[in-house]
């Protein structure tokens, strides 16, 4: 029965009764309107969560899957070339 609700009556006090095959509402008598399964505030909602939450979860993800791998290598490359050109750079 939650997914109907009358549009004028507090949402505590209201209980469904049937009058000629329609919903009623128990108290006022007005048809009860039928809620939709997904709401546009609740699509909204997540719309928003996924586009802050995505680039976080890529982020650690990739991180994940670069395993450091390319660092070592690109350590090791950038102290080799320091190595071979040492006599190119200024004294320290």
């Amino acid at each position: 029965m939650n997914k109907y609700y009358c549009p004028y009556c507090n949402p505590k006090y209201q209980f469904p009764l049937e009058n000629y095959g329609k919903l009623v509402c128990g108290l006022c008598g007005e048809d009860l309107i039928k809620k939709p399964i997904i709401q546009i505030k609740q699509l909204i909602a997540l719309l928003l969560v996924f586009s802050f939450s995505f680039p976080l979860i890529f982020i650690i993800f990739s991180s994940i899957i670069n395993t450091g791998k390319d660092q070592k290598e690109d350590f090791a490359y950038e102290n080799l070339f320091i190595s071979n050109h040492k006599k190119l750079l200024p004294p320290a």
